[in-house]
C-alpha cells in the first residue's frame, strides 16, 4: 500500500465504479469533488505524496481555496468572482470560412476561436472516446481514502491524456485520428502556415474534473529556438513578410522578429467537449504573449486579468488554435461537470523529422484521408508492428514507463 493512510474499503471501490461507468464529458457527473485530496497534493512517479521541497513539478496555487469541497465557503467565494469577472470580454470567435480572418486573430493574438469545428456526429464520437480514456485512467484509487490516483507531477484532479498515455499520445485511438484532417480545420491550419506541407506532431489534450479548485500556472507548451533557417525563412515569405536588410544586407532586426513571430513551431487545435462557462475552469490564453522571450510571471504574482482571461463563451464543438509558444493555463473548476479540450498538434513545414517519435499504428494511418496520411507519415509505424505503450492509459509515470518497455 502507498503512503497516505489507510486503504479504500470495497464498498468505497465499487461506488467509484458506478460513478466511472456513468460518467459523461459534458454533462453533469458523479466524479470529482474529493474532499480527501487536499489543494497542490502532487504525486512522484510511483504515487508517493511529494512535500513541495522535494522537486514538485506542478506550481502550487496558494489562493486556492482551502477544501475540495463544492459547498465549502472558501468555494463560494471564489465561485461569486468567477461568476462576476470570468472572461475576456469581446472575445471574438470565428466561423470555420472565415479562414483569413482567424488567421489574422492567431498571428495578432497568439490563438482564435472558430465555432463548429465538430459536427454533431464527430462530437459524439470524441466525447465517448474522451470519457472511455479518462474512465482507464481514473480506475486507479488514490493513495488512502482518495478517489482519485492524481497524474504524476500535476495538480489534483487535472489530467493530460497525451502524458497519461505510455506513448505519450493519443493516435492509436480513433476518436483523434479521425480529427487530424477536417474540411472546418485544414484551411485554417494551411492558411497560418501558408502551405500544407505541415506534419502532426501528435494529440492527446487535458482535462480538469469537477473540483479542480486551483488555477494551473501560467506557461508555454515549448520554448522557440529562434533558429532562421532557409525553410522558415521560406515560410515567413510564404505567409507575406515582408524583408528588410540593414546596412551590411542581413535582415535587420525588426524582420527577424517578424520571421519569428510568423513562423510558430507548432499549432495546437484544442476541440471543446462542452461550452466553456465562467464556471467549468476554461482554458485562459494571454493575448500577444507568443512574442514574448520573458516567462510568464509566478503564480503567486499573476494579476486578477491574467486569471481572468478566459475563453468563456466558447461552444461545444468549437475549437481553440494555439500557437504553443502562447501563455496560457487552466482554471478552478467549481462545477459538475468536466471539463475535457482533446487536441491535435500540428508541426511547422519548416520543421525537419527530428524529435518525432512512431506513436500511431499503421492500421489506424490506412483509416485516415490522403492528406491525413501525408500529414502523418512522420509518427506512423511499420505494418505490424504496435508502437510502444500505445492504448494504455495510466496516471503514474512509472507504470506508463513500464508499459512502454513491453
Amino acid at each position: 500500500m502507498r503512503e497516505g493512510g489507510l486503504a479504500m474499503t470495497e464498498a468505497r471501490k465499487q461506488e467509484l465504479q458506478a460513478e466511472l461507468d456513468s460518467m459523461t464529458v459534458h454533462q453533469e457527473t458523479l466524479v470529482g469533488w474529493d474532499e480527501n485530496t487536499p489543494p497542490n497534493e502532487t504525486l512522484d512517479q510511483y504515487g508517493n505524496l511529494l512535500a513541495r521541497n522535494r522537486g514538485v513539478v506542478s506550481v502550487p496555487d496558494n489562493r486556492s481555496p482551502k477544501r475540495r469541497v463544492y459547498d465549502d465557503p472558501g468555494v463560494e467565494a471564489l465561485r461569486e468572482h468567477l461568476r462576476e469577472h470570468n472572461g475576456i470580454r469581446g472575445l471574438e470567435i470565428c466561423d470555420p470560412s472565415e479562414v483569413e480572418r482567424a488567421a489574422r486573430i492567431f498571428r495578432r493574438d497568439g490563438f482564435v476561436v472558430v465555432r463548429d469545428l465538430l459536427n454533431a456526429e464527430q462530437l459524439e464520437t470524441w466525447r465517448a472516446g474522451c470519457a472511455e480514456a479518462l474512465k482507464q485512467i481514473l480506475e486507479t484509487p488514490g493513495p488512502g481514502e482518495r478517489k482519485y490516483m492524481t497524474e504524476t507531477g500535476r495538480l489534483p484532479h487535472r489530467y493530460s491524456y497525451g502524458t497519461c498515455s505510455a506513448s505519450r499520445q493519443m493516435l492509436h485511438h480513433p476518436a483523434w485520428t479521425h480529427m487530424i484532417d477536417l474540411p472546418t480545420t485544414t484551411p485554417i491550419v494551411t492558411e497560418i502556415f501558408g502551405s500544407s506541407d505541415y506534419r502532426v506532431w501528435g494529440s492527446g489534450g487535458d482535462l480538469c474534473l469537477p473540483g479542480a479548485i486551483e488555477y494551473q500556472h501560467l506557461h508555454s507548451d515549448g520554448r522557440d529556438g529562434q533558429h532562421l533557417s532557409e525553410a522558415r525563412i521560406e515560410q515567413a515569405r510564404r505567409v507575406g513578410v515582408e524583408f528588410e536588410t540593414d546596412s551590411s544586407g542581413n535582415f535587420d532586426v525588426p524582420t527577424i522578429k517578424m520571421i519569428m513571430e510568423m513562423t510558430p513551431p507548432t499549432v495546437t487545435i484544442n476541440f471543446l467537449m462542452a461550452d466553456l462557462t465562467w464556471e467549468n475552469g476554461p482554458i485562459r490564453q494571454i493575448p500577444g504573449t507568443h512574442v514574448a522571450q520573458q516567462p510568464p510571471p509566478i503564480t503567486d504574482d499573476e494579476p486578477d486579468w491574467m486569471r481572468h482571461s478566459t475563453l468563456v463563451g466558447a461552444p461545444a464543438g468549437a475549437g481553440v488554435f494555439r500557437d504553443n509558444r502562447a501563455w496560457h493555463g487552466a482554471t478552478p473548476n467549481l462545477s459538475k461537470e468536466i471539463r475535457a479540450l482533446p487536441n491535435v498538434e500540428y508541426a511547422a513545414p519548416w520543421r525537419t523529422q527530428d524529435g518525432f517519435k512512431v506513436v500511431m499504428p499503421h492500421e489506424m494511418w490506412e483509416t485516415m484521408t490522403p492528406h491525413g496520411k501525408k500529414l502523418c507519415e512522420w509518427i506512423k509505424a511499420e505494418p505490424g508492428v504496435w508502437p510502444p505503450g500505445a492504448g494504455i492509459m495510466h496516471p503514474l509515470a512509472n507504470e506508463r514507463e513500464e508499459a512502454a518497455k513491453e
